[in-house]
């Protein structure tokens, strides 16, 4: 019996631990796009019950543990992003946009490995310029609500401490409690705790679709996608990568008018049911990501209490909650950006441009933090060699000539092996 039901139970575990420790991030992401709170709710419980149908198709059709998740990194850029010319349908488009490369990428390999081609720096660098503004977020709140933040971040810090798979949704918990102890009762008249699907026309612009389309896309692809594979060869599986790109890509694709931003396969979580906790056999583990999937898709039902919760709260709170969820992704992302010394300017200039936040032509900063870096990048292969010296030769080992030449260090084919991976 115990053999039995271990894999059950570790889907159980995976579907809260990857929707208690992210959720406020996708509804903070699709609220900055323009999403009313019904369209926000509309848009989780899509993205739940999406990831779910593509968790139970894969799981069974091809008996591999392929957990999947909402893209984490996909709604930080939406947070970075903000309103958008032309409102909240035209987001809604740049989400079926987003959808329809990720399942060409599944129909057309070469599309893919261009992807996975983006050098680690590059990609790092961007990634932690998406998630540094909400990473601040739990400094904000400190010095803002501190008599509701210090508990908060407090159990995250114990919880980190000790048992860090809880941390987060630890924090969420005492958020709640908070949240609930210094809120009015009247506070809570007409709310509605069960989610509605709020389905919108999807309007285009040029600047959305590279501004927004194209940069989800390729956070999608470089932070979920490709470490979500990575992790499953890990465990010794051999991934069906072009299926998985074209069930999340057709997912996306339906879940996208009811506000539904992206679904990909897990990175981290997908560890909780690709691992051996989930079974001795790895053979069974497939329950434990199909149990994960009809998990996730029921908790979906609670995105209209979620979205309540969230629109009671004092917002930086809830971004800090967010933030607190992030702080991995964003140290792995600033290590993974700055670990070649040969690319580390155009690194620092792909982070800062996209940080920013800046918007130029009605385009955001992701874009044209990956233009600026890779421009750098290119203007440093290129550069003439400096000529050897006597001093040169006892350069120490840290300096870049003693590590790699310029051009070594951002060949894409020495950085595609590894990007950074994002929490689900």
């Amino acid at each position: 019996m115990a053999g039995r039901s271990q894999p059950v139970l570790a889907g159980v575990v995976t579907a809260l631990v990857g929707f208690a420790s992210s959720f406020t991030v996708v509804l903070a992401g699709l609220r900055a796009v323009g999403a009313s709170d019904a369209q926000a709710a509309s848009g989780l419980l899509a993205v739940c019950v999406a990831a779910g149908i593509s968790a139970v198709w894969l799981g069974v059709r091809h008996r591999i543990p392929i957990s999947i998740a909402w893209s984490t990194p996909g709604a930080a850029l939406l947070v970075a992003t903000g309103a958008v010319p032309g409102g909240w349908p035209v987001a809604v488009g740049a989400f079926l946009v987003s959808g329809a490369l990720i399942v060409a990428a599944g129909l057309f390999p070469a599309l893919g490995r261009a992807v996975a081609a983006i050098p680690r720096p590059i990609a790092g660098a961007m990634l932690a310029g998406v998630l540094l503004p909400l990473c601040t977020a739990p400094v904000r709140a400190l010095v803002e609500v501190p008599r509701l933040a210090v508990p908060v971040v407090s159990v995250w810090l114990l919880l980190h401490r000790f048992a860090r798979r809880w941390a987060v949704p630890g924090a969420l918990v005492v958020a709640v409690v908070a949240i609930a102890v210094t809120t009015p009762v009247a506070g809570l008249g007409g709310t509605r705790l069960l989610p509605v699907v709020e389905l919108t026309a999807p309007a285009w612009n040029v600047a959305a679709l590279i501004g927004l389309a194209l940069p989800l896309f390729l956070v999608t692809m470089a932070a979920q996608n490709v470490p979500g594979m990575a992790v499953l060869v890990g465990y010794g599986y051999r991934p069906p990568f072009g299926a998985a790109l074209r069930a999340t890509g057709l997912t996306t694709l339906a879940a996208a008018p009811a506000g539904g931003h992206a679904v990909n396969l897990a990175a981290i979580t997908a560890a909780l049911a690709a691992g051996p906790d989930a079974h001795p056999d790895p053979d069974r583990r497939w329950i434990a990501s199909v149990t994960a999937g009809i998990g996730l898709a029921l908790l979906g039902l609670g995105a209209g209490a979620a979205t309540a919760l969230v629109a009671l709260a004092p917002p930086v709170l809830i971004e800090a909650v967010a933030g607190l969820a992030l702080l991995g992704a964003l140290a792995t992302a600033l290590t993974s950006a700055l670990a070649e010394p040969a690319a580390r300017e155009a690194a620092v200039v792909t982070f800062i441009v996209t940080a920013s936040g800046v918007t130029l032509a009605g385009v955001g900063g992701a874009f044209w933090g990956l233009v600026a870096g890779g421009l750098m990048l290119m203007l440093f292969r290129h550069r003439p060699a400096t000529p050897a010296t006597p001093a040169a030769s006892t350069a120490s080992p840290a300096s870049p000539a003693a590590t790699a030449s310029p051009a070594a260090a951002a060949s894409p084919a020495a950085t595609a092996s590894s990007v950074p991976a994002v929490g689900d």
